[in-house]
């Protein structure tokens, strides 16, 4: 598993997700990445929509 900071974490697969509501979300990929954001329209699985946030700038306008 890896967790990438502001991003999501990539397991490899098979992955079996498991909602709140009792929801199976299933994917036989070799890896798959699992959104932390909530933002993704695929959600459990990341569609890459946390890099569309701005993210706060640093002092000095550089990010």
């Amino acid at each position: 598993m890896t967790v990438e900071r502001g991003g999501p974490v990539v397991v490899e697969g098979p992955v079996e997700v498991v909602a709140e509501d009792g929801t199976v979300a299933v994917s036989h990929r070799f890896a798959v990445a699992i959104c932390t954001c909530r933002r993704s329209a695929t959600y459990p699985w990341c569609d890459t929509s946390h890099r569309a946030h701005d993210r706060p700038r640093r002092k000095g306008g550089t990010p």
